[in-house]
């Protein structure tokens, strides 16, 4: 299964400022039953772009724009090929706990086992982990289908309800939010019980059979977890379910703060409005790169992987 996916952020300010400094992940990863084809980024005023990669080998392009401007868009436009993913199975044995309390005695894996900036043990996660069973009573791979699973029930989809720098208890109070709230619950939730957990941004094709809560031009955000005998295994509790074929991996951290699409900063005094777009489409073959209006300033084309890697391979590389 091959996707299209065009991304693009519009940021207008109010009266011209002197200079833009933003860096940006919109380069979907290549690992595992994910492959990266191709990736181009534009931006208007044109600039040299560099790019690196983070300590969570996440694709990480960043600029600077010296001259005097009143709008900056960032086009990104990638090409993926999603592999079907491995069966999940319903359970783990009990034992696998012994496995993952071995990970506190090398330290691996830490930053994904306490606290983060979003993701917080609040009184209310504690509460709703009692509420949801959040325990070692059943195995790790149980507890964490249940949490997908409740979290789903109990939060609503609500949009413009929270901004993605609320607190995790926002979502609380109004009984609902959006999928970076839902990731940040989940992984809080998840953490308590010592299970590695991190979070996961990118993208979400629409499916009309399905009835997908998330927003048809936004980006979307999932959980990943570390289990024994299966690696990291992405949940979804936006939509109640695992994370799977459809969904388009672009960057991992310990919640969002990590992973934000754009973070810069600019000289001036200027308010701004942002405006976001994203279009993924599905596509039976890799379709040839497409022209924007201006020129390509950074482009990665990807040699494909030499064979399918099987699932002992795919958790080396995820880990």
């Amino acid at each position: 299964m091959h996707y299209t996916i065009t991304h693009t952020t519009r940021f207008v300010y109010q009266s011209p400022i002197a200079e833009s400094v933003m860096e940006v992940r919109m380069q979907p990863r290549s690992e595992g039953f994910q492959w990266c084809q191709h990736f181009e980024l534009h931006t208007t005023p044109r600039v040299s772009v560099l790019a690196y990669r983070d300590g969570s080998d996440n694709a990480v392009h960043h600029f600077n724009i010296p001259g005097r401007h009143r709008e900056l868009v960032v086009t990104a436009r990638s090409t993926v090929d999603m592999q079907q993913a491995p069966a999940v199975p319903d359970a783990l044995s009990v034992e696998a706990w012994q496995t993952i309390d071995q990970l506190e005695q090398t330290g691996e894996f830490w930053d994904y086992r306490h606290q983060s900036r979003f993701a917080v043990f609040t009184p209310r996660i504690h509460a709703l982990a009692s509420t949801l069973d959040v325990d070692r009573t059943s195995d790790p791979l149980t507890v964490l289908n249940r949490v997908t699973a409740g979290i789903y029930e109990r939060f609503e989809y609500l949009p413009k309800t929270t901004n993605v720098d609320s607190a995790i208890d926002e979502a609380f109070d109004a009984g609902g939010g959006v999928c970076q709230d839902f990731a940040h619950i989940m992984i809080a939730l998840v953490r308590t019980t010592g299970i590695p957990c991190r979070y996961v941004s990118g993208y979400l094709p629409r499916d009309a059979g399905r009835h997908d809560r998330s927003e048809p031009a936004a980006t979307h955000a999932w959980v990943e977890a570390w289990l024994p005998e299966l690696g990291w295994t992405g949940f979804d509790p936006t939509n109640g379910g695992l994370a799977r074929d459809r969904h388009v991996r672009v960057a991992i951290g310990r919640d969002y703060s990590d992973v934000p699409p754009t973070r810069g900063v600019f000289k001036g005094e200027a308010s701004s409005e942002l405006q976001v777009a994203v279009e993924v489409r599905q596509t039976d073959s890799t379709p040839a790169p497409t022209v924007l209006g201006e020129p390509v300033w950074a482009v990665r084309e990807i040699a494909a992987p030499p064979t399918r890697p099987d699932r002992q391979q795919q958790e080396q590389m995820q880990q």
